[in-house]
């Protein structure tokens, strides 16, 4: 049994710890606990990914576009993307009211990560037409035997995790969340289950 030493958090000035302090503290517990072989390209992988954690700003054409899904049923999917430049998530592509759930799945790109809502419609078994809108985290896994390890850029993926709950929050009005790696964990199969 490995004891860590962690510091009493009333005794840190609350608001004022740096994100490398925190990044560095975080980052020796871990090598404490030995949970995993350090490398320096571990460390600074660690350190940035600590640094992300604040998630990125939300443009506003994303507010009103998902408003607009949900109000107006003016769109059937949304999918964004953060754009590193301007350090925001924003509307990649929007799909008209009669577009499926294939042409919403074939948006998402194979080797990169994207938010994308869905609304869905459906009859239940009392013969009452619903609409349930679905938030899905796309984090394509580099795992599969046939992509290369690097499709998914590492980089890409700790933005996209990092912002995931705060953009999801600016969504008012989803009524499930999905995260997928893989098309089968997002299969309209899933949805139809996850909606009744």
């Amino acid at each position: 049994m490995v004891s860590v030493r962690t510091p009493d958090l009333a005794s840190m000035a609350p608001l004022l710890v740096s994100a490398d302090l925190l990044a560095s503290w975080a980052w020796s517990c871990v090598q404490a606990l030995h949970i995993s072989p350090v490398r320096a390209a571990d460390r600074r992988l660690f350190v940035i990914q600590a640094n992300a954690a604040s998630g990125m700003a939300v443009s506003d054409e994303c507010k009103l576009k998902f408003m607009e899904l949900k109000r107006k049923k003016t769109y059937r999917y949304i999918i964004f993307k953060i754009d590193e430049k301007a350090q925001q998530i924003v509307v990649e592509k929007a799909g008209g009211p009669d577009e499926s759930y294939d042409a919403f799945a074939a948006c998402l790109p194979e080797s990169d990560c994207r938010y994308g809502v869905y609304d869905f419609d459906f009859t239940t078994e009392d013969n009452c037409q619903k609409s349930k809108i679905f938030f899905i985290a796309w984090f394509m896994t580099t795992e599969l035997p046939f992509r290369s390890p690097d499709t998914s850029r590492v980089k890409a993926k700790m933005m996209y995790a990092s912002s995931k709950d705060r953009f999801r929050r600016e969504l008012d009005g989803v009524h499930y969340e999905l995260q997928a790696t893989d098309p089968t964990e997002m299969d309209i199969e899933v949805i139809k289950e996850r909606a009744n």
